[in-house]
């Protein structure tokens, strides 16, 4: 199934299920910096003053489950160094728990999670011009991550900075169950490119030469099931195409798979072997 998703292709508003909206609301605005760009009863639609990235709707009878495919983290990623430090120095200022930090050769990271256990990536990007490709391949590394030198750039003490305008949904990371139909999946038919593979058990596409815009991994969840109904976590993620002519492409890979689709108002939604649902859609 030749093909290859548009190039300019990127990861919309993750949608995620939580417990209780007005607790993962006062995280995201304090800890993080989210604007609320509007909510109802249940839902709320978050980001930094441009497009919606994050879609939390609200079941107090959702259950935190283990041990199932779902959420890897998402990831957030921020216009500029200085924006990760202010970010960094806001983490520092809430109090709020850190899971890691790492170089990882192509962009600096910190990792965390909400309330409710979903992960949490907040990055920034290095210069293409400045990415490692020893041999020709893309290779992302894991190293620490330079705090002094980061906080350096962090400029006049703002320590409850708003997210920047320009942060993005840059990634996410999934758990599946198997990687060869993960890759059957994402590469052949949604039409991704292998970007790199880390170990046996992970590895990372991407559409126009991004190190990645999904990553996806069975460190935990091999062979695992779905999540069942009714669980804290991911609903599903916005896969943005340019236009309908790049919709109607991938479409036609979906349809010769044979894979169920679902038309909903914003797009076309499916899910991958593991159950993690994704939204194809152009952007609004």
């Amino acid at each position: 199934m030749a093909g290859v998703i548009d190039a300019s292709t990127r990861v919309g508003a993750v949608h995620l299920t939580i417990a209780d909206l007005a607790r993962s609301l006062r995280y995201y605005q304090s800890n993080l910096g989210l604007a609320v760009h509007r909510q109802d009863d249940r839902t709320a639609w978050l980001g930094a003053g441009g497009p919606d990235l994050l879609v939390l709707e609200a079941d107090a009878a959702a259950r935190p489950v283990h041990g199932t495919t779902g959420l890897y983290h998402f990831a957030l990623l921020v216009p500029s160094r200085p924006d990760l430090a202010r970010a960094l120095r806001r983490l520092a200022a809430t109090n709020t728990v850190m899971h890691g930090a790492a170089d990882h050769g192509v962009s600096e990271s910190l990792y965390l999670a909400d309330p409710d256990g979903n992960g949490i990536e907040i990055y920034r990007d290095r210069p293409r011009d400045q990415w490692p490709f020893p041999g020709g391949r893309l290779r992302m590394v894991t190293e620490p991550l330079d705090f002094e030198s980061l906080l350096a750039e962090a400029g006049p003490n703002e320590d409850r900075a708003a997210m920047p305008a320009g942060t993005t949904m840059g990634h996410v990371h999934l758990r599946v169950a198997n990687l060869a139909d993960a890759e059957r999946f994402y590469v052949d038919v949604i039409g991704f490119e292998l970007m790199q593979r880390f170990g046996p058990a992970a590895l990372f596409v991407a559409a126009g030469g991004y190190h990645h815009h999904l990553g996806m991994n069975t460190w935990e969840s091999n062979g695992a099931a779905a999540p069942p109904p009714g669980s804290i976590g991911l609903r599903h993620f916005e896969v943005l195409l340019p236009d309908a002519g790049a919709v109607r492409d991938v479409l036609k890979r979906i349809e010769r798979a044979a894979l169920p689709t679902e038309r909903v108002a914003d797009g076309l939604l499916l899910r991958d072997p593991s159950g993690n649902g994704l939204l194809l859609r152009t952007p609004h």
